[in-house]
């Protein structure tokens, strides 16, 4: 009998998200990621559950479809580390004329049934404030819903709940070799020890790596189809008062987004590049950010240059490679490769996929693989994620409720707790009678209690994981704050694994 029925090379939010599907279908699932959880392109993206409004030009129905749909269905699972975000689109008549944007908003606000986000509407920019911060030549756009989502919270919640059902997570664990016949033999490291471990089934979900994954571990024959594609962000100061986002049309065709982010600062993205070379080491070009910078300058009133740029990161998307000429073009739908020959384990191979549907991609995988397990319902659809038992507004209701019982939290920590931990947000407070309960203070508002909390439950090991993936407070911490977190952290775990 094999160790696992199911196992998973990938903790992306495709390999986070089956892991959870199959686990709550009775399954023996094993997740193994080389790295951290999110710590490749989930943790790299643009943050946004959404339809996909310009895919509507290339004709992707079903997908954009698709996709409006699982808006609001992660709008109400996963009301912490989601919300809805209204995006103002200022008309430019020499790249698209108004009425033909008009006219795909229309069908936007009609292909996903919409119930809970409001409808698009057109804003007088001339006395309001969503015009201010834009040039006057733009006297009126278009305003219409969408939703912003924390991508890397997203993962770790789905792995969490993925956990809490049977299923075992293993980070900083790489898959080396899988041996194939009618159950595969993995080989696994972690931190240069080996163990070897079987699995009636075997998922590539290593997005980026697939190709890679594909090539030398699992030996496929032929050549993966996978076309790596390459987004870039930057990160700047506010640039307005208030939470619109925006979104922006380049003479190139493509679309560039300014959304508010993390209270003080604005995040604008992204870009479409071929790639080649590792994607660990992925990086904003001196092009890409030139680029960004000169999108927001076009429409901004106060240019936005290289020198305001706070932070910037790239992730590199694993496309289903369709042959499109531009890399823009190639298809953002997922791609499922089941290869079943006879007297072979299955193997299936994820390319592709967008952060909105990635529950959808996991029912597919899991239907692609029912003649492999017993038949089971599809139930993700009406389960919440871990602390998002509550409803879609009811943010400030748990903010309240966190203060009711810790007063001496203040109204910006209270916010945060929630926004990443909803009703959970007192597991990392537990006890506190006072402040000075939740041990040391480490930057910002980020406390001894709250990463022993990220330690135990969320796979957290190092000062990266809590500062950029379980958290985006790496935006607020100075360089010697962020070395006394890592010497907490590594003290820790050696006390630990010493007991």
């Amino acid at each position: 009998m094999a160790d696992f029925d199911l196992a998973i090379i990938g903790g992306g939010i495709n390999g986070a998200g089956l892991a959870r599907d199959a686990a709550g279908r009775g399954l023996r699932v094993l997740l193994v990621e080389q790295a951290d959880l999110a710590s490749g392109t989930s943790s790299a993206s643009t943050k946004l559950i959404h339809g996909g409004l310009r895919y509507l030009e290339h004709g992707a129905f079903l997908l954009v479809r698709e996709a409006l749909k699982e808006r609001e269905v992660l709008l109400r699972n996963a009301p912490h580390i989601i919300r809805p975000m209204r995006f103002l689109l200022p008309p430019q008549s020499e790249m698209r004329s108004p009425l033909w944007l008009r006219l795909g908003l229309f069908i936007y606000d009609h292909l996903g049934g919409r119930k809970i986000l409001p409808a698009t509407q057109v804003v007088d920019l001339t006395h309001n404030v969503l015009g201010e911060p834009l040039k006057r030549a733009y006297d009126f756009g278009f305003l219409y819903s969408d939703c912003w989502v924390d991508d890397a919270r997203l993962v770790v919640l789905n792995a969490l709940d993925a956990a809490e059902r049977g299923a075992t997570i293993r980070t900083r664990t790489k898959c080396v070799r899988a041996e194939r016949s009618d159950i595969w033999r993995l080989v696994l490291n972690t931190r240069g020890a080996s163990e070897s471990i079987t699995a009636r089934a075997l998922v590539n979900a290593a997005g980026p790596w697939v190709g890679l994954v594909a090539e030398t571990v699992v030996r496929v024959e032929g050549p993966p189809r996978v076309r790596l594609v390459k987004g870039s962000h930057i990160v700047v100061q506010r640039l307005f008062d208030h939470h619109t986002a925006y979104i922006f049309q380049n003479p190139d065709r493509r679309v560039v987004f300014a959304l508010p982010y993390e209270r003080d600062f604005t995040l604008i993205g992204t870009t479409d590049e071929n790639f080649k070379g590792d994607p660990a080491a992925a990086a904003p070009s001196a092009g890409e950010i030139a680029y960004l910078c000169e999108t927001a300058s076009r429409y901004f009133r106060n240019p936005v240059t290289p020198a305001d740029i706070v932070h910037a990161f790239a992730g590199v998307r694993s496309l289903y490679d369709d042959g499109s000429k531009k890399p823009e073009d190639v298809t953002r739908d997922y791609h499922l490769d089941f290869d079943k020959s006879y007297g072979n384990a299955p193997l299936l191979t994820i390319y592709g996929g967008k952060i909105t549907t990635y529950r959808k991609l996991a029912e597919a995988a899991m239907k692609k693989l029912a003649h492999v397990f017993e038949p089971t319902r599809p139930w993700t659809a009406t389960a919440p994620l871990p602390g998002g038992m509550f409803p879609y507004n009811g943010i400030d209701a748990q903010v309240a409720q966190l203060r009711r019982r810790w007063p001496f939290v203040d109204e910006d920590h209270a916010l945060r707790l929630v926004r990443a931990y909803g009703t959970r947000a007192s597991d990392g407070l537990g006890e506190a009678k006072r402040y000075e309960d939740l041990g040391q203070r480490f930057g910002t508002d980020l406390t001894e209690a709250e990463v022993r909390y990220l330690m135990m439950r969320e796979w957290a090991m190092d000062a990266d994981d809590v500062l950029w993936r379980r958290s985006k407070l790496g935006l607020r911490f100075s360089d010697s704050e962020r070395a006394a977190l890592q010497r907490y952290m590594t003290q820790h775990a050696a006390l630990k694994a010493a007991e």
